[in-house]
């Protein structure tokens, strides 16, 4: 697959086209970013992290009945992708209490919730992607009543697959944020799944294994990136 003109560069990909209009090319960067771009830095090697364990994970739920952008991995860094259009809806879904939730509702962080919440947030950087719910959306015509009902269905498919699949690993599920798009009019699991985008904590120690290791500065980020990747058999340096 030919790696054509650069599309789009984010904050943690660089987007490319290909001789497929239907398939792009994402290639992960090491480039981490917090709190909205304020607090910005490297976490070597996560590129290849993310991008291996995204691709791990999209193929086990799109096995278990969730359609995904994922086409095929193509080195450590990059992977073609369906070319969907994103809903400008980020996905939060949260089984335990911490980071903002914890901080909007005063609830202390570790608390366990009696079911998986969800949330929504406007794909909007200018603004900081504020909190809406499904009324905002509907109103301001970013997604429609049936794609956020299909929206919601898949999240907590994907919650119920990613607990276990990182419970084999000895990680706790906390939290995590997931896109969607859409692909010739399906609404399908876009973006990644990773360190990056997840909460998760060690299952006996309660050490954090994520991103927040970067965004409160507590150290061995890398490590921590490392340790995730090793634990669910993901290796990186093999095309």
């Amino acid at each position: 697959m030919q790696k054509g003109e650069q599309l789009y560069e984010g904050k943690a990909k660089k987007v490319f086209l290909t001789e497929n209009p239907d398939v792009l090319i994402v290639s992960y960067k090491d480039d981490a970013t917090a709190f909205n771009g304020q607090k910005k830095g490297t976490i070597v090697g996560k590129g290849a992290i993310n991008n291996r364990m995204t691709n791990h994970l999209f193929q086990i739920i799109e096995e278990e009945g969730v359609p995904t952008h994922y086409v095929q991995e193509l080195n450590d860094r990059e992977t073609a992708v369906r070319r969907v259009e994103i809903v400008p809806l980020e996905v939060i879904v949260r089984n335990i209490a911490a980071g903002s939730f914890s901080k909007r509702l005063g609830v202390p962080e570790g608390q366990e919730l009696s079911e998986p919440t969800i949330e929504f947030s406007y794909k909007n950087d200018k603004l900081g992607d504020p909190l809406i719910n499904s009324y905002f959306a509907r109103a301001l015509k970013l997604a429609t009543p049936s794609e956020i009902e299909t929206i919601k269905k898949y999240a907590f498919m994907v919650n119920d697959i990613l607990k276990i699949e990182y419970l084999k690993a000895g990680l706790q599920l906390v939290d995590f944020k997931i896109e969607f798009g859409r692909f010739h009019g399906k609404i399908i699991l876009a973006d990644e799944i990773s360190p990056d985008t997840c909460r998760l904590w060690d299952v006996e120690s309660g050490e954090k294994m994520d991103k927040d290791r970067f965004r409160r500065d507590l150290g061995n980020v890398e490590e921590a990136y490392i340790e995730v990747a090793r634990r669910m058999g993901i290796t990186i340096g093999e095309e």
